[in-house]
């Protein structure tokens, strides 16, 4: 493939290749990374392209790497014409700027390992098998340094370069896997290989030692010392340094040296994950990951081509897996006494695994190319190895992306150990030029793996598999799903804090600041104490606090290497959470990256078009609901306009910039809720462990609510008060509440999470409407979870408000409602409950759809207009179909009526008495303007508006009597 063409599937038109591979001089990496940042943006495509005919779909490339029957002679050939075939373009990082479109396919090979018995450890050890050195590398350019270097440490002999002595080496010498397993035979007698257990002690430091201490052997004749690796001299120069250089070490002597410390440490980190996270290791019998205590991990690496336990996976193990265990819905045992014998030592069994993995990843870190090496930069840190880069975009990059996909922040706070070490390899990659892009970048992972065929050459026996690689999101943004979680838990754990007031005091004058000082205040002397943060609470804010250090140290460190363009075009991809009202940033949080992560203003509205099709609608309301289910916004209540203006002549009168230091100090704002009594009554207040509740929260629900076509869940959360919050869900597909809008209120109490929130249904018509046996009139929820129904209810310290939006969308808001109500629970398809939903529709209609699409309540107004208008076409179909099961009956606001079996139904219409059709027109005329832009909405009071704005408490005039 050309430099061109790479280009071009990356995205760029043949014209901007070509353009920036002109100044980069044929450099594809650097051409990429300049077309990446936009310098090209302007360059239009030519007509003398021969590219304009590539295909739409993503290009799929069989690349096959020399298999165990290929003999060493054939495999220097194929390396050589390999690299003949890049001597045009001779580019060490060729085509490693992935898409998340692209998909490659490529053959590899697992090969049974040959041993080498240790007699320092009394023990066989594997040698690392050419299969396992270079899996998961799609790139043929990538895969011609692989080779060359496993072929290279594989060779038998060197040259000393003084006097041309041949010096025996052997392949055990650099390719040795060092372990302190206990061994035993495998469970096939007739293979009679070797299967580990888990390991006593680190690994990798068992490998530096021995290669320490090999690497550099003497000459024979000659007396001068030669690397193995390289086979280059060592010299005196470099062994004497000044006593201002860094200190030699002989394992940073050569490129060569770096490749094959960083390969081997590479694979013992991918191997002991796999093993010991993913559960593919283990060979006593044990589940050493996952199935012991369930994590909420990505593994999509782990389905058999991941480096892991090679034998298992060639073989067969007695390895118990937990594939056959029952995936667990989601329950409520708050009546079940639950099990927790063995929770502990699962606990400690996750937290030892945790310590190796980061004990081993640390060690490893110490050879990455680091130009703040303590005690000095060495020569390998300034040139850095291809086949380094290839080993840390494969091997890293899967591991980095799998820990990085939790969804758990508490998870991922008990487990700091390993967390905080992989944000160390972070912020190191990304401080080194040549490493930095990986971290920006979408990266290559596997998705499958198809056996082609096994055979045997001499006396070793492998497999070929074909393992389909996909695009997937790089380090650097599913650290921002991390980001948006640490920061939602941070302004959690700060509890109710004063909204920030747009005059400061720095701008008063001092004589301003001695007349406030002077003026009386109630609240004189009660000084409200900083947080006294929990044990708990301080560990998990800690772990925030790194996460927001990294991704800051991060971006920091791509601008200084890549420049400002690179990062902000990197930002244009990142998630966000929309926010009318940017949350303020703590002392240590820096603009920019606050910036990356809150749009500046709401989520950006989906475009489409009377042409558009189907799935081009759903694919852009799914990324629509997804940027705008959860959002920070002021749901505070402005006081009255005589409380303001009497503030403001008071303060003019005594020369303050800032009216609302007038406040009466007991006066707490009022908020647009149910809930507003119970809010102001906890103004100001700070419980540490309804504070790490709220926390834990809110980092699962800014990336977690529910989003798809069929139904949504939308959140909005005040930006000082996060524990009042609004939820909109709009009706699952199948049942009778499909498409339309239903809004609650929610609070979390004093003794959140304890007991459970505080919900209450708004979607009432005034109270006027029972949409549901469990969604009365007056708003009540009636539902176990939440306490207002007997069964299964909340668990303390582990149900979430999760559970109970997730409950009301999916157990409420049901296909047939009529079967809720206990007494009728055996009606399922009769009469009654048929005409039960019926009456629900015609509620709907009425309220969920017409009346809020008329006069959106805040703060959903764009959600809800934005959801009508993108599916105007397919809710105009299905109010067409609603109306032909329509029975004709009047419309019962309470859902009465329905009851007798023998209630058959009206006169079957389609509505046309009982006003039904009447409001599904209009329905149909505003969604239809809807769609050519025009505004439905109707000023409060006009004629046909449904549900105006929820009633909310107003705020206290008694103030008004001391200004």
């Amino acid at each position: 493939m050309s430099e061109v063409q790479q280009l071009v599937e990356m995205g760029a038109t043949a014209a901007q290749a070509r353009a920036a591979l002109k100044k980069a001089k044929n450099d594809v990496m650097q051409a990429a990374e300049m077309i990446f940042a936009g310098e090209f943006d302007n360059v239009g495509e030519d007509a003398d392209t021969n590219m304009q005919s590539r295909s739409a779909s993503p290009q799929r490339r069989v690349v096959r790497p020399i298999t165990p029957e290929d003999d060493e002679d054939e495999g220097d050939e194929d390396a050589e014409g390999s690299d003949a075939q890049m001597d045009e373009d001779d580019d060490d990082e060729e085509g490693i700027f992935f898409s998340k479109s692209r998909r490659e396919e490529v053959v590899e090979v697992d090969e049974e390992p040959e041993y080498v018995q240790n007699a320092a450890l009394g023990q066989k050890l594997p040698i690392l098998t050419r299969g396992d050195w270079m899996r998961g590398c799609p790139e043929a350019s990538e895969q011609t340094h692989l080779f060359s270097l496993y072929n290279k440490a594989s060779e038998p002999s060197r040259k000393c370069n003084a006097c041309n002595t041949v010096i025996p080496i052997k392949k055990a010498d650099l390719l040795t896997v060092y372990v302190s397993y206990k061994l035993r035979p495998h469970s096939d007698p007739q293979l009679n290989l070797l299967a580990s257990l888990p390991p006593e002690q680190p690994t990798f430091e068992l490998y530096t030692d021995s290669l320490r201490g090999n690497v550099v052997r003497k000459c024979p004749k000659c007396k001068q010392e030669v690397c193995l690796a390289c086979g280059e001299i060592v010299s005196d120069a470099d062994k004497n340094r000044a006593s201002h250089q860094p200190k030699y070490d002989p394992l940073f002597h050569c490129s060569d040296l770096q490749g094959l410390l960083l390969g081997m440490g590479l694979y013992m980190i991918d191997n002991a994950y796999a093993s010991e996270m993913l559960g593919t290791g283990g060979a006593d019998g044990t589940d050493t990951g996952r199935a012991a205590k369930k994590r909420r991990v990505d593994t999509s690496a782990d389905d058999g081509h991941s480096s892991g336990n090679i034998l298992s996976n060639m073989f067969g193990s007695n390895t118990a897996t937990a594939a056959g265990k029952k995936k667990s819905g989601t329950g409520y045992d708050g009546a079940v006494k639950e099990d927790m014998s063995g929770q502990t030592e699962a606990l400690a069994a996750q937290q030892a695994r945790d310590t190796r993995i980061g004990t081993l990843m640390s060690q490893v870190r110490d050879f990455l190319p680091s130009l703040q090496r303590p005690g000095g930069s060495q020569t390998t840190d300034y040139l850095v190895s291809p086949t380094a880069l290839a080993h840390l975009r494969r091997r890293f990059n899967t591991v980095a992306s799998s820990l990085l996909r939790n969804d758990s922040l508490t998870d991922m706070s008990d487990r700091s150990v390993l967390y905080f070490e992989l944000f160390s390899w972070l912020e190191t990659i990304s401080k080194h030029e040549a490493l930095a892009s990986m971290v920006a970048m979408p990266i290559m992972i596997p998705c499958s793996s198809t056996v082609n065929n096994t055979g045997s050459s001499g006396q070793k026996r492998y497999r070929e598999r074909t393992v389909v690689y996909e695009g997937s999101s790089g380090p650097r943004e599913l650290m921002e799903s991390l980001v948006i979680q640490a920061t939602a838990a941070k302004k959690g754990l700060e509890g109710d804090r004063p909204r920030e007031d747009p005059t400061k005091e720095e701008e008063m004058t001092e004589e301003q600041k001695r007349v406030t000082n002077a003026t009386p205040r109630a609240d004189k002397g009660k000084v409200r104490e900083k947080n006294p943060h929990t044990e708990e609470n301080r560990k998990l804010l800690s772990f925030c606090d790194k996460i927001l250090e990294t991704a800051r140290y991060i971006d920091r460190s791509l601008r200084e290497t890549k420049g400002d363009a690179f990062v902000e075009r990197m930002y244009q991809s990142l998630p966000r959470i929309p926010s009318r009202a940017r949350p303020p940033t703590s002392g240590d949080a820096s603009t920019s990256h606050v910036d990356s992560m809150y749009a500046a203003d709401d989520a950006a509205i989906p475009t489409v078009t009377a042409g558009s099709s189907e799935e081009e609608i759903k694919k852009a309301y799914e990324e629509w609901a997804t940027n705008a289910r959860f959002e920070y916004c002021d749901l505070s209540i402005q006081p009255p306009a005589a409380v303001v203006e009497a503030r403001q002549r008071r303060a003019e009168e005594q020369g303050l910039n800032n009216p609302q230091s007038l406040a009466p100090a007991d006066d707490a704002p009022s908020y647009m809720s149910a809930f507003n009594q119970e809010a102001r009554m906890l103004t100001h207040s700070d419980i540490p462990k309804r504070n790490l509740a709220i926390a834990k929260e809110l980092a699962v629900l800014t990336t977690n609510l529910p989003v798809a076509w069929n139904s949504s869940i939308f959140l909005r959360v005040d930006e000082t008060r996060v524990d009042i919050i609004k939820a909109l869900i709009t009706g699952p597909e199948g049942t009778p509440y499909h498409n339309g809008c239903y809004l609650f209120d929610i609070f979390l109490g004093p003794s959140y999470n304890t007991a459970p929130p505080s919900v209450k249904y708004m979607t009432t018509n005034s109270g006027k409407f029972r949409f549901n046996p469990n969604l009365y009139a007056e708003g009540k929820v009636c539902l176990s979870l939440l306490g207002t129904w007997t069964g299964p209810g909340w668990v303390a310290g582990r149900s979430t408000l999760l559970q109970v939006l997730i409950s009301i969308q999916s157990m409420i808001l049901c296909d047939e409602p009529y079967l809720n109500e206990p007494g009728w629970a055996n009606g399922a398809g009769s009469s009654s409950s048929i005409s039960y939903s019926a009456n629900v529709r015609r509620m709907v209609v009425h309220t969920a759809m017409l009346g809020n699409l008329k006069n959106p309540p805040e703060p959903f107004k764009d959600i809800i207009l934005t959801h009508f208008r993108l599916k105007a076409k397919s809710i105009t179909a299905q109010l067409d179909d609603w109306l032909t099961k329509d029975d004709g009956r009047p419309l019962a606001p309470l859902g009465t009526g329905y009851v007798s079996s023998n209630s058959s139904g009206g006169n079957g219409n389609g509505g046309s008495g009982n006003g039904f059709r009447r409001d599904v027109e209009e329905l149909k005329r505003l969604l239809e303007g809807l769609t050519r832009g025009e505004d439905p909405t109707v000023q409060p009071g006009s004629s046909g508006s449904a549900i105006p704005t929820p009633a909310t408490a107003t705020p206290s005039e008694a103030e008004t009597e001391g200004l």
